[in-house]
């Protein structure tokens, strides 16, 4: 197989991450705000850290879906990730219990991750960052 032939495709496979990993990412929004997909959890106050959590997830997740301020989103949406796997995750299971399979974290690693990897790749092709660049526009760094 061609290494040079895959790697013409990178933009559309990076896009893809980024499109499937917003998807994702806003379900779990979806859930805590709305009730949808339906969850043990019930609805948090909108005021509260996990209807904060809930706003980043699907409004966070809408513009990495879309590719809107990619980079700056996935940074903030980075942090929240790191933010819920120390504080949420591992406290839950008591002291020294950092493996993720084990604390129910693996999920806010896998994102914080795919995020910060977006920081630093970009937004890959078709996004609204990708549109605006083509056209001149400002694009954030």
């Amino acid at each position: 197989m061609n290494i040079e032939a895959l790697s013409r495709y990178q933009p559309q496979a990076l896009a893809v991450l980024r499109i499937v990993t917003a998807l994702c990412f806003m379900a779990h929004g979806t859930q805590k705000l709305f009730g949808f997909p339906a969850s043990e959890m019930g609805s948090p106050e909108l005021f509260s850290l996990m209807g904060l959590a809930g706003i980043l997830e699907v409004f966070g997740g809408l513009a990495i879906l879309v590719g809107f301020f990619t980079r700056p989103v996935a940074f903030v949406l980075a942090g929240q990730m790191a933010y819920a796997f120390w504080f949420m995750h591992v406290p839950m299971m008591g002291q020294g219990a950092v493996i993720p399979v084990s604390n129910g974290g693996d999920a806010a690693v896998l994102f914080c991750f795919v995020f910060l990897y977006l920081v630093f790749a970009g937004p890959g092709a078709w996004s609204v960052d990708a549109m605006r660049k083509s056209r001149g526009g400002a694009v954030p760094a």
